[in-house]
This record gives C-alpha cells, structure tokens and sequence, in this order.
C-alpha cells in the first residue's frame, strides 16, 4: 500500500476547527502566536471580530490546524509515502516532508496571505459540469479572454479566474455551453492567475531570506503536477501563486502508485470528494 495525505487549502476552514489539539500542542500555538501577534486558538474557536474567511487569516489559520492535525496523525500511524496539498495546502505537504519547520512554515503562509489579501478587482468562479477544454472554448466565443483557469480540480469543477467585471458577464454563458451550474466565489482577488503575477515578484522576494532542505518525503507540486525538485522549491512557491492549481494530473499521478491510498488531512472532506471524482 502507497500512503498518501493531502492537505486542503482555502475554503476548509470553519469555525472550530482544531478545537481538540490546541492545548496538546501549547508550545507550537505559543510559538504561532509570537509570530502572527494574536491568539489563533480565540480565531479558530471563536472568531470574535469575524476574520477568519479573510485571507491574510485563513492562510495561516489552515496551515496551523493542517500542521496539528499532521502531527496527531503521524503519532498514531506513521509517515506517509507520498504528500501533496492544494494551493496553501502545499505548503503542509512541504512541513510534512521537512523541507521547512514549523515556524518558518507559518512565516511564509502569514506573508503570502498578506500579499493576497492586496489583490483588489478580481474575482473568481467554479464551473460544474464543463471539461475544461468547453470552458475555454466558451470563453473565446465570448470573447472573454480576459479569463484564466484557476483551479483543475476535478473533471467536473474547474475555477476560473480573472477581472470581477469580467466575471460577472459569464452569468448563463457556461451554462449554455452545457454547465450544470456557474459559481461566482466570495473571494477579493484573481488568485492563480496572471493577474497575481505581481503578488508572486513580491513573495519571490521575501523567499530570498530563506534556505530550504530537501524533502524527506515525496511532495507533489500544483505548477507541476510532478515532483519537487530539491532546486526548484522556491520557484514553485512563487509561480504557485500566478499560475493554476493542477489537481487533477495530481491526483491521477499519485493514483499509479501501487495501491495508493488517500487521507485527508485537516477539516472538512473538500479534498475527498474531489479525488472521488477524479
């Protein structure tokens, strides 16, 4: 059997999460907390001044509960053999794989949730029911080339990305090319898109500060879809960020190894569903 645990990203995160490792792993939180400068514990809990949906919190707010939870389950069954991890979620399959500790782990979630979080005029939304190929097909016919695609998620959900003018013109567009439903999201910028393209010379930046080791672990990466190569971590986390999340050739690639079996690791089942369907 090839164990695999994947990691979700943004949109997992709901209030309470966490709630039974918090006092397990106090010198973690209190090291979490020096960092960001407040209690993660109260945002996750209780989210008091209602943050936790806002990007620059929900990045580092995952990434702790998603590092949690990996440790809690490597105590009761081991490593596994293979990690990956959707949009932030990479960046657990990289903790997991020790190519960074903790601390600096969530150091790098913090900066890239306050470097998106900037990202104004952009929208996002997800098409059900369209291969990928129809929804490229509808946008040029429309003439909305404006548009990227986000997010392969799965051969029947696939997020685009792009100007929220352009965005709201697509209502009964990709419907009439045969979706089964169109999606605006409730989010602030064109993530994973060419539009964040200034996002990623920023982060590109601040990635300079940092060394990196190379994974003991197998980590797959969303601008690949292959591999981590020891040389090219810190340009995968830095076009991760302008460029589509490439789940679908994830998962198909983990599914040729010998008897792959997949857990989610973190709240919610939105990574499960999707492999699923896949």
């Amino acid at each position: 059997m090839t164990k695999i645990y994947v990691f979700p990203g943004q949109g997992s995160q709901t209030i309470g999460m966490g709630k039974e490792l918090f006092d397990q792993f106090a010198f973690l939180i209190k090291q979490a907390d020096q960092i960001l400068g407040y209690s993660i514990k109260q945002l996750c809990l209780e989210d008091p001044d209602k943050k936790l949906n806002s990007t620059d919190y929900t990045q580092p707010a995952l990434y702790i509960v998603n590092s949690l939870m990996y440790l809690k389950k490597v105590q009761q069954s081991g490593k596994p053999d293979f990690v990956a991890g959707h949009s932030l979620g990479e960046y657990n399959a990289l903790f997991a794989a020790e190519v960074f500790d903790f601390a600096t782990g969530l150091k790098l979630v913090q900066k890239r949730g306050a470097i998106m979080s900037k990202a104004e005029g952009g929208g996002m939304g997800a098409v059900i029911g369209l291969a990928p190929e129809k929804i490229k097909e509808a946008l040029k016919n429309t003439g909305l080339e404006s548009i990227d695609i986000a997010n392969f998620n799965s051969p029947g959900q696939t997020v685009i990305s792009g100007p929220k003018a352009d965005i709201g013109k697509l209502t009964g567009v990709f419907e009439k090319a045969g979706a089964r439903l169109f999606v605006p999201l409730a989010v602030s910028g064109a993530f994973h898109s060419r539009y964040m393209k200034p996002a990623k010379e920023e982060f590109e930046k601040y990635l300079e500060q940092f060394t990196f080791k190379s994974p003991k672990i197998p980590v797959i990466a969303n601008y690949t879809a292959k591999k981590y190569d020891d040389n090219v971590i810190k340009e995968n986390l830095a076009l991760q960020i302008c460029n589509p999340v490439r789940w679908v050739e994830t998962v198909m690639f983990l599914k040729q190894q010998p008897n792959a079996e997949f857990e989610e690791i973190g709240p919610g089942k939105v990574l499960t569903k999707l492999i699923a369907q896949i």
